[in-house]
């Protein structure tokens, strides 16, 4: 009799302690353990992240990091932090998101255009994934990348085309550009290269030239008519004379490619550059700018005319006024230089 109650006693006791074992693990994995009022929040883990890391990016998010971290470390995650972007619903358990935290890597939206400069382009996608800007410019200016690639230092920036892509945020500077480098291949279709061959340019050369039409008109539906008009130009021999690769010589020679100019002036013309179209036939050696993929396809896709002038129309803003001859164009710059010396534009 004394046996059975000590036996009794014995699993009594397991029985307690295994209810507030469960329970305790019940607690630690199942109890919803999120503190914030939003349906969802969403985390970046940085690549290579410690403890701490960790703590300091969810810990404002959970009721109980301490009870985070204990299952965390039961189902192995604390010896194998994944960097990423997760999203963690409101009212899940340790469990739900440590398995998030895991296996959920939400991609990001990255999305790029009209940058002037590699470092602008640099600069505009280290505020979209985890790598820095130091890092995407060294990758960038890689010159056994781009010699490898068909790339040199002046027309680096063709190789980015613009437009969205989704990347996992933790990507690295290598692989944003290894991605871009598949893009543009793919980008670059047969049809668009025999386009391209047909007008006897090679990809990067309609890209530098899209960047001065894409500089020249805002307007799309008038980009085929100023692509015709240089495509006139350089069949002829005719020095280009685009105002924008002024521009872009006059930001290049000073590094501030936030300078703003609004006219183009006669000493302008005469700057010593190889972006100066005024003064070297041909196309400049790489973009002034990246143009935007409308641009690109004008090029590709040019309105076929006897333009060989153009000049800003003041009575149709953003559109131009096309000449077959000189004549014809002087007689439309002097209306434009009538109004510009009105509206006192100087600079």
């Amino acid at each position: 009799m004394y046996i059975k109650r000590i036996l009794l006693g014995i699993a009594l006791v397991g029985l307690i302690g295994g209810g507030i074992f469960a329970y305790i693990v019940f607690g630690t994995f199942f109890t919803p353990n999120t503190n914030f009022n939003n349906d969802e929040a969403i985390v970046f883990i940085p690549s290579n992240a410690s403890i701490s890391d960790l703590e300091e990016r969810l810990a404002p998010l959970l009721g109980d990091f301490s009870s985070f971290k204990s299952a965390a470390d039961r189902k192995g995650y604390l010896s194998n932090i994944k960097p990423g972007r997760y999203k963690i619903a409101k009212g899940m358990n340790n469990n739900e998101i440590v398995n998030s935290l895991r296996s959920g890597n939400l991609p990001v939206k990255v999305s790029f255009n009209n940058q002037e400069s590699i470092n602008d382009l640099a600069g505009r996608i280290a505020s979209q994934i985890e790598a820095d800007s130091v890092s995407l410019v060294a990758a960038f200016d890689d010159k056994e990348f781009l010699k490898a690639n068909g790339f040199d230092d002046d027309n680096k920036i063709s190789l980015y085309i613009p437009n969205s892509y989704e990347f996992f945020w933790n990507t690295s500077a290598e692989g944003f550009r290894g991605r871009m480098l598949k893009e543009y291949n793919r980008f670059w279709t047969d049809t668009r290269k025999e386009k391209s061959s047909a007008l006897g340019l090679k990809p990067n050369e309609v890209i530098a030239l899209a960047s001065i039409v894409h500089k020249e008109t805002a307007k799309v539906d008038e980009r085929p008519t100023v692509a015709g008009v240089y495509l006139n130009r350089l069949r002829k021999g005719m020095l280009l004379q685009a105002d924008p690769t002024v521009i872009y010589a006059i930001k290049k020679e000073t590094g501030n490619y936030d300078t703003i100019i609004k006219r183009v002036l006669y000493r302008d013309l005469e700057m010593d550059s190889p972006y100066n179209t005024y003064k070297y036939a041909g196309l400049p050696p790489g973009p002034i700018a990246m143009p935007d993929i409308t641009a690109i396809d004008a090029v590709l896709n040019p309105k076929k005319h006897n333009y060989y002038y153009f000049v800003a129309n003041v009575e149709k803003f953003g559109y131009h006024m096309f000449a077959e001859n000189l004549t014809q164009h002087n007689r439309n710059k002097e209306q434009y230089i009538r109004w510009i010396n009105a509206q006192k534009i100087n600079r």
